[in-house]
């Protein structure tokens, strides 16, 4: 037997060590403090241990615990699909202060874990959210979140908005596509290592999927409706660019809790305006 201490004093990553008890133990850090002589029992050893091992080999966290929290949801996570990201919360924050809180049509792509739609339709439940992916795992798990919360969440299967019926128009559309260049060396480091190189990776330099979802929104937005994009913190100005480019209004760039250029936002204009 080995207790709650006696496993921390061991363990070099004891932050990592007290997440992985505590999953373990199904309890919460405060029991962890407060009962430092609890014992483990042989087969939570073992588990702790197993976990730990492939902590220790660079696995994400998120992956071994099978959760991730984000915004006030938590959110079933498995290797199929993108671990959701703090700074994407920014993302969640823009279009619930930039949209109003009553019906507004909202179009997700790319929704991996589902973790925009989620967050959206669980603040705005008057809201009519539509998700897409392509991957069908992902979309099985986007809605398996979706149930967990009894958020009402319409999902297509398809490329961006390619997977929607024709003729839907809708208030805004937001997106956390892939970015990240396929020659970047940060594909080497860290979690990213374990995560699906489709939610990840775009031609043009990260570029071709925000270029690609630009356009196409062109098409879905109705006249003043909000296209907001996550990106890489310096491709800011490109985004900018190719948003004006397509005659986007209002094109302006948010940055996250680092001071990183994080999520651009563009309005596109009636036409009846222009006119």
């Amino acid at each position: 037997m080995i207790s709650v201490q006696t496993i921390l004093q061991q363990t070099p990553l004891r932050r990592d060590a007290q997440i992985l008890l505590c999953h373990v133990l199904e309890c919460d850090q405060s029991f962890l403090y407060a009962h430092p002589e609890h014992e483990l029992s042989t087969a939570q050893v073992k588990q702790f241990n197993t976990l730990l091992k492939r902590r220790q080999q660079g696995e994400p966290i998120a992956y071994l615990l099978g959760y991730r929290d984000f915004w006030q949801l938590r959110l079933e996570i498995t290797p199929e699909v993108l671990i959701p990201r703090h700074e994407t919360e920014l993302l969640v924050e823009t279009a619930l202060a930039r949209l109003p809180k009553s019906h507004c049509q909202v179009a997700d792509l790319g929704t991996g874990s589902g973790a925009i739609a989620c967050a959206l339709a669980y603040e705005r439940p008057q809201w009519q959210v539509v998700a897409t992916d392509q991957s069908t795992a992902a979309l099985a798990l986007a809605q398996a979140n979706a149930k967990r919360y009894k958020l009402s969440i319409r999902f297509y299967q398809g490329n961006w908005l390619n997977a929607l019926p024709p003729g839907q128009q809708f208030d805004a559309i937001v997106s956390n596509p892939p970015y990240i260049a396929a020659d970047e060396p940060q594909l080497q480091q860290g979690d990213v290592r374990f995560e699906p190189d489709s939610a990840l990776v775009a031609a043009q330099q990260g570029l071709a999927d925000i270029n690609t979802i630009a356009t196409q929104a062109c098409h879905y937005l109705k006249p003043n409706g909000l296209l907001i994009l996550e990106h890489g913190y310096r491709q800011g100005q490109s985004v900018r660019t190719r948003l004006q480019s397509l005659g986007y209004n209002a094109v302006n760039t948010l940055t996250d809790h680092a001071g990183h250029e994080r999520v651009t936002l563009g309005v596109l204009p009636d036409p009846m305006v222009l006119e």
